[in-house]
């Protein structure tokens, strides 16, 4: 219970850091404000053009009647709509952390600067850097689709399907969504993607009580573009509780 309350002190940390920083709380706003932008665009042209995407897609309803030709037109325009609502809730926060790799890099960089102790960047040429992180993202690609289809397979099992597995899905985002965004402090620490998750393993409390809450909070799109800097200032300074880059001092 007591690294659960210290995950979520970190999640608190990290969005003090940025209140208190507040240049870089700007720049870190810069790939949500691009993401949100290109998301309302989308779901506007969606919404603008349904009618016909609903018309295309039901040629076999071009001989009922008006009425019924209708109905199920629109209920396909609704729910084309509604759909692509729910997907960009969900793909928001991926999106945003692709778009923002290189200033959340920045901005996780800074926080090590300004708290101290922060380890030298591993010297890598660009080439093992373009090919570290292929491999990484493959990793850590199939490993989040292998649990993905195993909790949907898991969801049409009677009673487990609507209780542990919504729960357990929500502790899996959590685990995943911290093991993303503090990578890059420990992958300065020579952590591999494999490294990183026993990393996180050992502090399974920690890891939830910082990645839980704020898959919560980036369910609201809006929500996810204001707290992201502070997330990675956060999840940066998890990491530096998990792997410490200077040993504490001895009492």
């Amino acid at each position: 219970m007591r690294d659960l309350g210290k995950g979520l002190g970190h999640l608190f940390k990290g969005q003090r850091w940025v209140v208190r920083h507040g240049r870089w709380w700007g720049f870190g706003l810069l790939p949500g404000l691009v993401a949100l932008v290109l998301y309302i665009a989308a779901l506007v042209a969606l919404a603008t053009y349904a009618g016909d995407i609903a018309t295309w897609a039901t040629p076999f309803a071009d001989s009922w009647s008006t009425d019924w030709r209708s109905a199920v037109r629109a209920l396909l325009a609704v729910l084309l709509v509604c759909g692509s609502l729910l997907l960009a809730v969900v793909t928001f926060t991926a999106v945003t952390l692709l778009i923002g790799q290189p200033f959340y890099e920045s901005l996780s960089e800074r926080v090590e600067e300004i708290e101290g102790g922060a380890p030298d960047a591993p010297s890598q040429s660009v080439r093992q850097q373009l090919g570290f992180a292929a491999r990484e993202g493959v990793a850590s690609v199939l490993l989040t689709a292998g649990i993905g289809l195993l909790l949907l397979v898991l969801g049409f099992v009677p009673a487990i399907g609507q209780t542990v597995v919504p729960a357990a899905a929500f502790c899996v985002s959590g685990f995943f969504l911290t093991e993303q965004l503090a990578a890059v402090a420990l992958q300065r620490r020579g952590l591999s993607f494999r490294q990183r998750i026993r990393k996180l393993r050992s502090r399974l409390a920690l890891t939830l009580g910082f990645g839980v809450p704020l898959v919560l909070l980036f369910l609201i799109p809006f929500v996810a573009v204001v707290a992201m800097p502070g997330a990675v200032a956060g999840a940066t300074l998890l990491a530096r509780e998990l792997e410490p880059a200077v040993p504490p001092a001895a009492d």
